[in-house]
């Protein structure tokens, strides 16, 4: 059974958002996602200062399995990455919540078009 931290809100690709500890959210994706790649091997994530629309490609992981477009859970700017997931792309197969994160949006829209962990949880059954 996949982790599913009941703090954060999901998207039904399989990303989450959760808080940040100074502005915007953290966005990843989650350990369902992770598992379903397999081994990540290289992260291509967006520049500091890029802007999305919910459901745009903001990101790309690639496994040796395949390469999966990650997709903006909110509209908003890029204001920070994880620049560790350049050295080091198994950090989203070994911590998908923690230090495995990929971006920090300043989000342009509420969060309501996000669901929440029990829905998210029913959406993988």
């Amino acid at each position: 059974m996949s982790e599913i931290p009941e703090n954060l809100s999901y998207t039904e690709d399989h990303e989450w958002v959760g808080p940040n500890e100074g502005d915007g959210v953290k966005v990843g994706i989650t350990d369902y996602a992770q598992d379903a790649l397999s081994d990540v091997v290289f992260v291509e994530l967006p520049n500091v200062g890029d802007t999305y629309q919910r459901g745009e490609v903001m990101a790309v992981a690639e496994s040796v399995k395949a390469a999966s477009d990650i997709y903006a859970p909110i509209a908003g700017k890029i204001i920070a990455v994880n620049d560790k997931l350049e050295e080091s792309p198994e950090l989203v197969n070994e911590s998908p919540y923690g230090s495995g994160w990929m971006v920090v949006i300043d989000p342009s829209e509420d969060m309501s078009a996000l669901i929440d962990a029990e829905s998210y949880k029913n959406s993988l059954d």
